[in-house]
Order: structure tokens, then sequence, then C-alpha cells
């Protein structure tokens, strides 16, 4: 395996942002993820909650 300096990993991943894949749908999906998990935690604990 070779070893790549910084200055060169940074120009792959640079290199890398413009091309089609599923990035962005990844992103997206792990947002709403965590959104959803938080909003189900919310959800969940207020239940227990003695007014």
């Amino acid at each position: 395996m070779e070893h790549l300096s910084a200055a060169h990993a940074l120009a792959l991943a640079a290199g890398a942002q413009d091309e089609p894949g599923l990035g962005n749908l990844l992103r997206v999906v792990l947002i709403v993820m965590v959104v959803g998990c938080v909003l189900v935690g919310w959800l969940l604990l207020r239940g227990y909650r003695k007014d």
C-alpha cells in the first residue's frame, strides 16, 4: 500500500467532490436519521415525565 502525503490526499478529496455518486444522498439520510432518533427519544422520554 502506497503512502499518500497530506497534500495529495486533499487533492484527491477535492477532486472526488465533483464526481457523481451517493455522497449527498448518504448525507441527507444520515441527517434525517439523527433528527428522527432525537425526535423519537424526546417523544418516548416525554411519556415518562410526571406532571
